[in-house]
């Protein structure tokens, strides 16, 4: 088994969680991307696609665009809450 084909140790969610904390719950996709690739190594833009939405589905992000290109990832808190599609 080569050093590519190795499962990672760490899942990227828990990365991705444990960088947002690091900066205070909030970053921008460009920052998140550099800070994954020292933390996690490497990883596909579906990938990272899949673990953010995965972890916005548990509540535990939101990942909003701030442009056609940037977006933020938010990381919630206990007294934060979004409306669903529909809610408001």
């Amino acid at each position: 088994m080569t050093s590519d084909e190795m499962w990672k140790v760490t899942p990227l969610k828990s990365c991705i969680l444990a960088i947002l904390d690091k900066r205070g719950g909030v970053i921008l996709e460009n920052d998140l991307d550099n800070s994954l690739k020292d933390m996690y190594g490497d990883y596909s833009d579906s990938e990272l696609n899949k673990a953010l939405m995965t972890l916005e589905n548990q509540g535990l992000v939101h990942v909003s665009w701030i442009s056609k290109t940037k977006r933020r990832i938010h990381k919630m808190t206990q007294d934060m809450g979004f409306l669903a599609v529909g809610e408001d």
